[in-house]
């Protein structure tokens, strides 16, 4: 099993380049953009790509304020902190399979794969029997990409799973080895 954080942004990068409409055009080249800060673990790149009061819906759990952040880039910020950084689970890859896009949104869908540290799965109290390997966190996820229609930036990310996608991640051991580089 390997991961490519390449292909996160693959299939978009395709579709803009082929999109003849300057708006559909710009919508994808801040999802690209967005991505690959994110990748590259950017924060500030990431948080660049938003309008000044964006939101972010984790449909599976809207209940939970953390995967929600709202009204501030300082709350995007801190989503990001706290689900990435301090996880140390920034190695991740969209392999999207479809990427649709209009004036008003773009949506991606595919298979969301991220390298959890087995540290970081200890710490959270999940029984692995090697901590220095990463374990695949896999779930099916569409993100919805809404366009702030006064900005023309990124609304934030809507994202809708499958499964749970630490279900079975014990099972998903890979090395450092099997994660691809980042080619940006």
């Amino acid at each position: 099993m390997k991961l490519n954080p390449n292909n996160t942004w693959r299939l978009v990068q395709e579709r803009m380049e082929r999109e003849s409409d300057p708006k559909t055009r710009r919508n994808l080249e801040l999802v690209l953009q967005h991505m690959q800060q994110e990748a590259k673990g950017d924060i500030e790149g990431v948080v660049a790509t938003l309008c000044n009061k964006p939101k972010y819906v984790s449909h599976d759990m809207p209940d939970e304020e953390t995967l929600n952040p709202a009204g501030s880039k300082d709350a995007v910020r801190s989503f990001y902190d706290l689900t990435i950084v301090q996880t140390c689970a920034n190695q991740l890859e969209l392999n999207c399979d479809r990427v649709i896009a209009d004036h008003e949104a773009v949506m991606t869908d595919g298979v969301m794969r991220m390298a959890y540290p087995g540290e970081t799965l200890a710490a959270l109290g999940v029984e692995i029997d090697d901590p220095g390997a990463y374990y695949l966190y896999q779930t099916r996820m569409s993100v919805v990409w809404p366009i702030d229609p006064e900005s023309g930036m990124l609304l934030g990310e809507e994202t809708y799973t499958g499964t749970d996608g630490f279900e079975g991640i014990t099972e998903r051991k890979i090395t450092a080895d099997d994660i691809t580089p980042l080619s940006i």
